[in-house]
């Protein structure tokens, strides 16, 4: 079995409704499918959450939002210590309301002492999207054994990787795939963007720490690929306007934005159709370039010290995006972590856009990526899980191989 009894099977029968946990755009992005996924369903379900914007309106009442000032790397002690009340916040209102489920949403660091809190009340813990273990820190593994009930897995190969270690675990499938992509209409859009002879799109991630760290670094690579091809036009896509505000901000500090470049914002998908090549920050994004077959470059800027001190001891895959964790080979240029200036960034997009089989190579190698996903509905599988989980249905659901 990959689950115990329903919840409504044990001592603790009174406890209805869910509970999801999330402290990240990226969070609020794959909890939403699965609330308006349950509350399709189940109209009156007690939904609660600690979360953005996406869930409240996929249908969760929002005790508290988060997510808008969400970190990139180590937290500093004030964010610690803003963690810790959030948390006695969390416990508190658990002991009051009990929820039969909590669902950490990402976000482990920011969600294990939840999950051991709300585990000791008697609440069900069913983790969507799968703490990064097979990265780095695989001794947590004991952590998550002992407060988790199941892992919901948004990559193929994860499933196997903690059942292989005792902890139940389900391949439900990515939010991302869950929607129909519409080209024409994606190409419709994209009618609407600067126009040249060479486009390439720039994502320099969602958290307002990726932002800061990795806007100079694109607009840099910008400037000296626009030096190597005439005409060559990029578009900076925001995740949503509040990012769009602080890039724009950003440039009007500075020099401002060069000639040829433009943000747009919340049209991500657009700006990737519409682009031949894209520098990516790496993250949840680089399944959205892949999905568009967009041949990409993917960097992650860290700390050289705090990597020289920690990273380099605790990271233990040998890739570290997902188009290559998943292919488990390195399909596509990583930098992770890149320390230096755009060189080699610039280097490898410039040898796609000269070498037409280097390019139409990768574009099929990330085609291969995203068929595990295809006909999957990670909002449905999900909401599969957590119906068995709370005694909704008979059946079990089948579990992926």
């Amino acid at each position: 079995m990959w689950l115990d009894s329903p919840v409504q099977g044990r001592e603790n029968e009174k406890r209805t409704g869910v509970l999801f946990t999330a402290f990240e755009p990226s969070g609020d992005l794959h909890a939403s499918a699965v609330i308006a996924e349950l509350r399709r369903r189940h109209p009156d379900l007690e939904i609660n959450a600690w979360g953005g914007p996406r869930m409240r309106d996929a249908g969760a009442t929002i005790i508290e939002s988060t997510g808008d000032d969400a970190l990139i790397g180590l937290p500093g002690l004030k964010k610690i210590r803003e963690h810790k009340k959030m948390n006695k916040r969390i416990e508190a209102w658990a002991l009051e309301h009990r929820p039969a489920i909590h669902v950490p949403v990402d976000s482990p660091a920011a969600n294990f002492p939840i999950c051991k809190a709300l585990k000791a009340q008697g609440t069900t813990v069913v983790h969507l999207v799968a703490p990064q273990l097979w990265a780095w820190g695989s001794w947590r593994i004991r952590k998550l054994r002992r407060d988790t009930s199941l892992v919901l897995c948004l990559l193929p190969f994860e499933q196997a990787w903690f059942t292989k270690r005792d902890v139940p675990a389900k391949f439900i499938g990515h939010p991302l795939f869950d929607t129909h992509r519409d080209l024409d209409a994606l190409g419709e859009v994209a009618s609407h963007f600067p126009q040249g002879p060479t486009r390439v799109c720039l994502l320099p991630g969602s958290r307002p720490g990726e932002l800061k760290h990795n806007t100079p670094l694109l607009i840099e690579a910008f400037e000296r690929l626009k030096s190597k091809h005439e005409g060559l036009v990029a578009i900076m896509a925001a995740v949503d306007e509040r990012a769009a505000e602080w890039l724009t901000d950003y440039a009007s500090t500075g020099k401002g934005l060069p000639e040829g470049l433009t943000i747009v914002a919340d049209k991500t998908d657009a700006a990737i159709h519409w682009s031949q090549v894209c520098l990516v920050a790496s993250g949840t994004v680089t399944l959205q370039v892949a999905r568009l077959q967009r041949p990409m470059v993917i960097f992650y800027r860290a700390n050289p010290i705090m990597y020289s001190l920690l990273g380099r001891w605790l990271i233990e895959a040998e890739f570290l995006t997902l188009p290559n964790l998943i292919a488990g080979r390195e399909i596509v240029p990583e930098f992770v972590p890149h320390f230096g200036d755009s060189t080699a960034i610039v280097d490898a997009a410039e040898a796609m856009l000269r070498d037409e089989a280097l390019y139409a190579k990768q574009q099929r190698a990330l085609a291969a990526v995203c068929e595990p996903f295809e006909g999957r509905s990670a909002g449905q599988s999900a909401a599969d899980a957590l119906e068995q989980v709370l005694g909704l249905v008979d059946s079990e659901p089948t579990v992926s191989e």
